[in-house]
């Protein structure tokens, strides 16, 4: 079920010649005023979009988003975050928004609400998306954004390891993370999530990127891991174009049609303005 709501405002050896050249090509291709991404307008450009991942996933959980944006000519690229930290998270997205070719439409789901809040503040970055993630105000930790409104819907159990990383328990992945899928594929994403460094959780955002560029939001009504009450007073906050769809945290997994739907309104968004 969706509901829309748009806001009030706003190995071998070779030869050193070979080398040579090579560099010669890789200087024609980076360097400045060469090619027409460098001097065209967002408007006849389509914009690249980069999905960032969130805490106890990686970049594959956008694998059904990655597969319909190609379907329509759309550029993307996942972001393989460390999870190590907030500062680790938006310098690896900010490689991804140095290599794209033109306009930036930045997506995070979960946590990356912070990355994509604070990596945001490239010029590159036309449009934010939201996806079941944190908002933060300029100078918030995710600590103080929980402490807004009320915990999820579930009780997920979070466990810390000798390395001070966080990890969920299997059957919490399964139950309070991916409800909506096919149990024996949150069995398997649960063996592969991301470790998220405790710290991060205090680390707070020095830029809100959603106060200067338009911003979109995807509500999970069935969250268990952000209380979709608190998602909802971010979404207003901000004043982000709001869609509601009645999932799991992780809606891009199982409603990736929709969600790439509402990524491609920000495109369109991005390439008339």
């Amino acid at each position: 079920m969706l509901r829309r709501v748009f806001p009030l405002t706003r190995g071998r050896v070779v030869g050193f010649s070979f080398l040579v050249g090579l560099a010669i090509v890789s200087l024609m291709v980076v360097l400045p005023g060469n090619g027409a991404a460098d001097t065209a307008s967002s408007k006849t450009i389509t914009p690249t979009v980069i999905l960032v991942h969130g805490a106890f996933a990686d970049g594959s959980s956008w694998s059904g988003v990655i597969q319909r944006l190609e379907r329509a000519g759309i550029r993307s690229v996942a972001v393989q975050n460390p999870l190590t930290s907030l500062d680790d998270d938006v310098a690896v997205t900010k490689r991804a928004i140095a290599q794209a070719p033109g306009p930036v439409v930045l997506v995070g789901h979960s946590w990356a609400g912070m990355v994509i809040t604070q990596a945001g503040d490239d010029p590159k970055v036309k449009a934010l998306v939201y996806v079941a993630a944190f908002a933060p105000d300029k100078g918030e930790n995710v600590v103080a954004i929980e402490k807004r409104g009320p915990k999820g819907l579930g009780n997920p159990q979070i466990v810390k390891d000798d390395f001070n990383f966080l990890h969920l328990t299997s059957d919490s992945f399964v139950r309070d993370f991916a409800a909506d899928i096919p149990q024996e594929q949150a069995r398997v994403l649960s063996a592969v999530q991301g470790p998220w460094a405790e710290k991060a959780l205090l680390q707070p955002v020095t830029y809100a990127a959603w106060e200067t560029k338009p911003s979109w939001d995807i509500v999970t009504e069935d969250d268990h891991m952000i209380s979709p009450l608190l998602q909802e007073t971010m979404a207003a906050h901000i004043k982000a174009h709001t869609l509601r769809i009645k999932s799991s945290h992780v809606v891009m997994i199982s409603h990736p049609r929709e969600v790439t739907a509402e990524i491609m309104n920000a495109v369109a968004y991005v390439k008339t303005h």
